[in-house]
């Protein structure tokens, strides 16, 4: 790992990964619950509605269907098989974390999908692909990872092929202007997420879109899908207070355990309007 901050990504996920799929399954990301968050589904389900909504608002793929894709940050291989099984695709996911991309390859090989799909360790700055590499940069919650939203972008830039699209979605703070900064109290709450989850800040929307755009890509698109998704730390709230889920936590280790008794830091963020879930679809 080049950074402490990988180090510490890698970590996190190497102790709590086995934990989440063991207790919530495959897919490591929000769900979707219906534009005004009101639908009443089953947690996996809203998560695969997720990346089927996602596909649906970024473009029309029944035409020219993606047929290399990487998948940047790709957990346990959640998305990745879901996209390779979708559009028949090759799908390569990278990730920090070594248990996270030998597990994906067993889902793979269990999945009979092991000839679609490849899986690194690898870091998202600094890509181990040739320029112009795929069809379609596929980045479900991986952003606010990134040390350096610039260098990432520029990154999934130029993997990309000419005329491939990049779909980016993850966790932002609520848009600031000089007349509406980031109070103390917000700044704290977000001090607080990023310590829990090994992250090294985030960004608002619009700063994003100002990146994407001086990176070069064209015909973007952005949106706030915050409201479609709050409901989805509460249904993890509840759904660990389980004898399997703390058992699950006390093995997983000190790091897994801040982390699930800070869920609510991610509720609230929701509630009170800081946290937003953001969305990019752009061409290159």
């Amino acid at each position: 790992m080049s950074t402490e901050l990988d180090r510490q990504i890698q970590e996190f996920y190497d102790a709590s990964s086995g934990l989440w799929e063991g207790i919530w399954g495959e897919h490591m990301h929000h769900g979707y619950y219906g534009e005004d968050g009101n639908y009443k589904l089953d947690r996996r389900q809203a998560q695969i509605d997720l990346i089927e909504e996602v596909l649906t608002w970024a473009g029309d793929f029944t035409i020219a269907r993606p047929q290399n894709i990487i998948d940047v940050g790709c957990g346990i291989g959640g998305s990745s098989l879901y996209l390779a099984e979708k559009f028949g695709a090759r799908v390569t996911g990278i990730t920090l974390s070594p248990v996270q991309a030998n597990r994906a390859k067993e889902r793979a090989r269990a999945a009979g999908l092991q000839a679609k799909t490849d899986f690194q360790v690898a870091n998202a700055l600094a890509m181990p692909f040739a320029d112009d590499s795929f069809d379609l940069v596929w980045s479900l919650e991986s952003g606010e990872h990134m040390p350096d939203k610039l260098k990432f972008l520029q990154e999934c830039y130029r993997v990309l092929k000419p005329g491939g699209k990049l779909i980016f979605v993850t966790w932002c703070h609520r848009p600031t202007t000089l007349t509406t900064p980031l109070t103390a109290q917000e700044q704290k709450h977000l001090q607080d997420i990023y310590r829990v989850y090994c992250l090294p800040y985030v960004i608002s929307l619009p700063e994003y879109t100002e990146i994407v755009t001086a990176c070069g890509f064209k015909d973007l698109r952005a949106d706030d899908w915050s409201t479609a998704v709050a409901p989805f730390w509460d249904v993890v709230i509840d759904s660990a207070i389980t004898p399997q889920a703390i058992l699950g936590l006390f093995k997983a280790g000190r790091k897994t355990i801040e982390a699930a008794m800070s869920l609510r830091l991610m509720s609230e963020g929701y509630r009170s309007g800081l946290i937003r879930f953001g969305l990019i679809a752009a061409t290159k």
